[in-house]
């Protein structure tokens, strides 16, 4: 859990030389549903029964208490306020918001894909510049030049050292005349 998703209890103003308690701010998860109807209403600028339509039409799930409590979270409030800036400054109805927010979740999914694949990719792209290493190392240790300068690579096993005699040679070749 990362630390500004922890709760958090700061005060953010003290002041006991004013008579006042001091103000404590707390940090929640952002998809902790921490907010009831009728706050989450206020602070989407909407009306608590247009919080219930939408419920019902499945563009938003609340959280539920386990006394059944609608428990909207910041996110959902977030999500609320779209949907209204959707419908009133874009002019969308309903149904152009849920295909809207479908469309969204769709490419949010197709992100994630593709993320996945391209670090596949990334992984499959080293794996192969790692057997291609290894392939050029094995090459180089089983290939030479040859000595008299031909420009055709030849197998080490089958290269002839110039200061070695030949075994496959007839021996009354290899031999100096004395």
């Amino acid at each position: 859990m990362a630390a500004h998703d922890r709760e958090a209890h700061t005060p953010a103003s003290p002041s006991p030389r004013l008579g006042r308690a001091p103000v404590v701010r707390v940090q929640v998860e952002t998809d902790r549903g921490v907010f009831m109807i009728s706050v989450a209403a206020e602070l989407a600028n909407m009306h608590p029964q247009t919080l219930r339509m939408y419920e019902a039409r499945g563009l938003i799930e609340p959280q539920r208490s386990p006394k059944g409590t609608r428990l909207y979270s910041q996110e959902d409030v977030e999500k609320l306020r779209r949907i209204q800036e959707m419908t009133a400054h874009l002019g969308l109805n309903l149904a152009g918001v849920e295909r809207v927010l479908s469309l969204e979740q769709e490419i949010d999914s197709m992100q994630a894909r593709i993320e996945a694949i391209e670090l596949e990719a990334l992984q499959a792209q080293v794996r192969l510049a790692n057997e291609l290493e290894e392939v050029r190392r094995s090459f180089r240790a089983e290939l030479t030049v040859p000595y008299r300068g031909g420009l055709e690579l030849v197998r080490a096993a089958d290269a002839r050292s110039p200061f070695r005699p030949n075994p496959r040679a007839n021996p009354k070749q290899t031999q100096e005349p004395r």
